[in-house]
């Protein structure tokens, strides 16, 4: 494991941004007319692919990945 503290900062920053996607994102049967919408579902979507890609890339770096090339090394 890493004792890096920018990776754990940037991970503690990333947590923090998954759980206020998850939280900023309405369920689809809620959803209004488009007009109406505070931001794009699939825009949310694509922002909780790319934070949890960032987030498994950080557990690979800090060797938190058993199935890493980079935690058997």
């Amino acid at each position: 494991m890493s004792d890096d503290p920018s990776l754990r900062d940037l991970e503690a920053e990333v947590d923090a941004d998954i759980r206020m996607n998850a939280a900023g994102t309405p369920d689809y049967d809620d959803l209004e007319s488009p007009s109406e919408w505070l931001l794009d579902p699939v825009e949310a979507q694509e922002e909780a692919v790319e934070l949890r890609s960032l987030h498994d890339a950080i557990e690979v770096l800090e060797g938190n990945d058993p199935d890493s090339p980079l935690s058997s090394a």
